[in-house]
C-alpha cells in the first residue's frame, strides 16, 4: 500500500505541476553561498551547537557541519542558520519515497 501511496503522490505533483517536496513530505534546503542556509519542512531540532546541527525530517535526519553557527531564525517547519557552512548530509532511515 504504502508503494501505491507513493506512486500516487508522484503522479499528482508531476500532473498537477506540484513541488514534489510538499507531497512527498520532503526538506527544502535552500544554501546561498556558503554562508547562508534556510530549510523548510523539518521535523525539529534534534541537536546544535556552533559547529553542527542536527534536524529531523520525514526520513530521517538532515546534519549540517560548519563553523560559527547560528540560528537566526526558527520556526514550526523553517529554521534559517548563518555562519561557515561546510557540509550537508542528508541521512535517510525508514521507507522513503
Amino acid at each position: 500500500m504504502a508503494r501505491f501511496s507513493r506512486r500516487l503522490r508522484k503522479w499528482t505533483s508531476e500532473a498537477l505541476d506540484l513541488p514534489q517536496d510538499i507531497l512527498l513530505d520532503m526538506p527544502r534546503v535552500i544554501l546561498i553561498g556558503s554562508r547562508q542556509l534556510y530549510i523548510e519542512n523539518h521535523k525539529g531540532l534534534m541537536d546544535f551547537t556552533s559547529e553542527h546541527l542536527l534536524l529531523a525530517h520525514a526520513y530521517g535526519k538532515l546534519r549540517i557541519e560548519g563553523r560559527e553557527l547560528v540560528i537566526t531564525s526558527i520556526l514550526p517547519e523553517e529554521i534559517s542558520i548563518e555562519g561557515e557552512i561546510i557540509h550537508i548530509r542528508m541521512e535517510r532511515t525508514g521507507d522513503e519515497p
